[in-house]
């Protein structure tokens, strides 16, 4: 997909549950300041290819390099010391605390040091959020919880994101907000991993594309190369 150096290097990754092999030495790469989606249907293996690279879930054999350096084995935690972020599918705001108290809790400097998403910034990026600083998370739509995840993600700073889902079940006018943050984190430097059913939502906003089903990578190449197959788009995907 690129001859640039890869920031996350993800080499043949394992992953079971319990006894049910769920990832099948799964390899992807990406680098500095790219986007790349993570394409397939549901039950597919994105979930679980995010998680694994953040630490969530152990991978049984493989090597995950993040910078240079070898972080499979670690905690969450410390991955996101090293610089990744992460919104999941489910999005986990704290719901009895306000937008303004769940985007305070995650604030730290990047790991250069950087600190260019302060609570000002985000609420510059988010305005919907900003006009709802001290409703509790609880109170909000599925759609504004999800943009809430993205700010606080931002608000540690994060050298890579990744993003679990983010238009799934959302409404139009919230799915077009999140396409224009992603292309607003874009021009920031930062480098995406996002995890899509809907290959239509990442035209225009990744570069890169994988596709992954039951468990195996299937397909590597640019989100434009993808959008002209028809073959694999119809086989793998639903569109």
């Amino acid at each position: 997909m690129t001859t640039h150096q890869p920031i996350l290097d993800v080499k043949n990754i394992n992953v079971f549950y319990g006894a049910s092999h769920i990832l099948f030495a799964v390899s992807l790469q990406i680098a500095k300041g790219r986007t790349l989606a993570l394409l397939g249907r549901n039950g597919a293996g994105k979930s679980t290819t995010m998680k694994a690279i953040m630490g969530v879930v152990p991978i049984k054999s493989g090597a995950i390099s993040f910078a240079g350096s070898r972080i499979d084995g670690q905690a969450p935690h410390e991955m996101a010391r090293k610089g990744l972020g992460f919104v999941p599918e489910d999005r986990q705001v704290f719901i009895d605390h306000t937008v303004d108290e769940n985007l305070r809790i995650a604030a730290k400097r990047g790991v250069d040091g950087r600190e260019e998403w302060t609570i000002e910034n985000i609420y510059d990026a988010f305005p919907l959020l900003a006009k709802m600083r001290q409703r509790k998370a609880g109170m909000m739509s599925g759609g504004e919880q999800q943009l809430l995840s993205m700010a606080r993600c931002l608000m540690g700073n994060p050298g890579l994101i990744l993003l679990d889902e983010p238009s799934e079940g959302l409404a139009p006018i919230i799915v077009q907000e999140i396409g224009r943050l992603i292309r607003t984190l874009r021009g920031t430097g930062v480098t995406i991993i996002l995890a899509e059913q809907n290959m239509h939502f990442c035209l225009g906003i990744s570069e890169d594309a994988v596709i992954i089903d039951k468990g195996q990578i299937v397909y590597r190449g640019t989100i434009e190369d993808l959008r002209g197959n028809k073959d694999v788009a119809n086989r793998y995907l639903a569109i």
